[in-house]
């Protein structure tokens, strides 16, 4: 475990988003979906979201400018190992149907992509007690550029699973 905790300087931070935009058209959106989406983020994360607003209007969204359409949070150092082992250790495991995170989740700058569909997967969550669901994007940002081969050692080291490699067709 020393090996993959010495890994960790390796990482400049994690970003984690959620959109909320389609629980915005129900009725006391802001007064209580928004608190609760936001109460239920900040317990998965450790710290307490930036909300994202809308720029522009678009009436066939019954959007508004200005409206929150989704939560943004970016960690470093602890919380961002915290969070890291969670994810690793506790909440992909709970995902139904989970294989591995697809290595092509990697873009050209060593950054790994991917999403939870449910954030009821996280220990904080009880799902008896959670009045809304929602998925989250998450984002891990090495500190410096690397290729995908030294992108996908580096993540293996930090225990990430990822899908077995398949023959071509």
């Amino acid at each position: 475990m020393t090996k993959a905790v010495s890994k960790f300087k390796e990482l400049e931070k994690i970003v984690v988003n959620t959109g909320i935009g389609k629980l915005s058209t129900q009725p006391n959106f802001s007064d209580k979906v928004l608190p609760e989406v936001i109460k239920e983020f900040s317990a998965i994360v450790g710290q307490r979201p930036a909300g994202r607003p809308a720029t522009e209007s678009i009436s066939g969204f019954k959007l508004r400018a200005g409206t929150v359409v989704g939560l943004k949070a970016t960690l470093r150092r602890t919380r961002m190992q915290k969070f890291l082992e969670k994810v690793v250790r506790v909440a992909l495991p709970r995902v139904r149907d989970f294989r591995g995170i697809n290595p092509r989740n990697i873009d050209k700058g060593g950054n790994l992509n991917f999403g939870i569909k449910d954030h009821v997967v996280f220990p904080e969550i009880n799902p008896e007690h959670s009045k809304v669901t929602f998925g989250m994007e998450i984002t891990i940002v090495p500190k410096r550029g690397r290729d995908h081969k030294e992108a996908v050692e580096l993540y293996k080291e930090l225990g990430i699973p990822f899908q077995k490699e398949e023959s071509k067709k």
